[in-house]
């Protein structure tokens, strides 16, 4: 008999706490989530755009565009500016469908002055997106 209770004993099913595990598996979750973050290159604070920098702090060169783009200003006045000539948004989107009937691989490419408003910007790029769909980018130095 003496030999059963042992076994009673030590036949209890032992109990795992699983607060200390949950709690390595938070921090770990944690990490990646921090890591993810800053892998991502996105900054939210102290965003400057329109200049492109490289890993180093240097500038990067400007690419050169292997088609030829047509090329839109919008400078600080908020003037529409092609062919170095200021146009009303009607002669624009006039001159932008001719130039892609014209071209259908064309590219058009926004080219806006770095004091302006983000709306402002936005505002000509949909209009400009809505003729030309995807084919219309923003340049950056």
């Amino acid at each position: 008999m003496r030999s059963r209770r042992r076994r009673q004993v030590n036949a209890q099913v032992p109990e795992v706490n699983l607060v200390p595990m949950m709690d390595v598996l938070m921090t770990v979750l944690t990490f990646f989530i921090i890591i993810s973050m800053s892998l991502t290159g996105q900054q939210l604070l102290n965003v400057r755009l329109p200049q492109s920098v490289t890993d180093d702090g240097a500038t990067e060169e400007p690419q050169v565009m292997q088609v030829d783009a047509l090329v839109v200003g919008l400078d600080r006045d908020g003037n529409m500016l092609l062919d170095s000539e200021t146009i009303t948004l009607n002669q624009l989107s006039q001159r932008v469908r001719t130039y892609f009937a014209q071209n259908p691989n064309g590219r058009l490419v926004l080219k806006a002055d770095r004091e302006l408003t983000y709306s402002q910007v936005s505002g000509l790029l949909t209009d400009l997106r809505a003729i030309g769909g995807n084919r219309v980018s923003l340049a950056v130095e």
